[in-house]
C-alpha cells in the first residue's frame, strides 16, 4: 500500500474589507478539497462593504500594523505553509512567503498591489508564486506584477500569472459588485492545480 501524501496547509488572508463571508466560503471550498486552511481575522471581527470604510480601517490599523498582525497570526503555525491572500491580504501573503523560512508557496489573488517595498530583497528559491487579476481591474499594475515576476524567476522559483476576461477588483467574492462566477471558479481550479503541483 502506497503511503498517503499529505496536503498543503494554507493561510488565507482577507482583503481590506475584512474577513467577509466570501473569504470564509473560499476557505471552506479548499477544506472540502482536502486542505487544512487557516483564515485569520486581522480586523477583530469588523467587515466592510464600502470602499471608504475599508480604507479608513487600513488607516486606523496602519499598513505596518496589518503586516504585523499577519505575522503574529502565523507565529504558532508550522513553517511549510502556502500563503494566500485577496487584494490587500496578498501583501501579507507576499511578505510571509518571501521572509518566513520553510514557506511552500504564495497565491496572490487581485494582488500584488502598487505598494511600497515590503522589506525583502531576495525571493526564496523554493517558493513558487501564482498571481490572479481581472484584465480590467482598475488596481492592476503591470509594472508591479513584472517586478515581482522578475525577482521570483531570478531566484529560480516558478511564477504563474493569470488574467481573467472580467472587470472589477474582488471578482471572487459573491457579495461584491464585481463578482464573476465563471472567473471565480476558474481561479479556484487554478489555485487547486497550483497546490497539487
Amino acid at each position: 500500500m502506497a503511503p498517503s501524501v499529505s496536503k498543503q496547509e494554507i493561510v488565507l488572508f482577507h482583503s481590506a474589507y475584512g474577513l467577509r463571508p466570501g473569504v470564509l466560503q473560499w476557505a471552506e471550498r479548499l477544506r472540502s478539497a482536502g486542505y487544512t486552511v487557516h483564515a485569520p481575522d486581522l480586523y477583530d471581527g469588523e467587515v466592510f462593504t464600502d470602499r471608504m470604510d475599508a480604507v479608513r480601517k487600513i488607516q486606523e490599523v496602519g499598513f505596518d500594523g496589518v503586516l504585523a498582525r499577519s505575522q503574529a497570526a502565523v507565529s504558532h503555525l508550522r513553517s511549510d505553509l502556502v500563503y494566500a491572500g485577496f487584494s490587500n491580504g496578498g501583501a501579507c501573503a507576499e511578505l510571509l512567503a518571501a521572509t518566513r523560512p520553510g514557506a511552500s508557496g504564495a497565491i496572490l489573488m487581485h494582488a500584488p498591489l502598487p505598494i511600497r517595498d515590503l522589506g525583502w530583497k531576495v525571493w526564496q528559491a523554493t517558493v513558487p508564486v501564482q498571481v490572479h487579476f481581472a484584465e480590467k481591474d482598475p488596481l492592476r499594475n503591470e509594472k508591479v506584477i513584472d517586478a515581482l515576476a522578475g525577482r521570483v524567476r531570478a531566484s529560480g522559483a516558478d511564477f504563474q500569472h493569470f488574467d481573467y476576461p472580467t472587470s472589477g477588483h474582488l471578482f471572487a467574492d459573491p457579495d461584491m459588485p464585481a463578482y464573476d462566477a465563471a472567473a471565480a471558479d476558474l481561479m479556484f481550479q487554478r489555485v487547486v492545480e497550483f497546490l497539487e503541483s
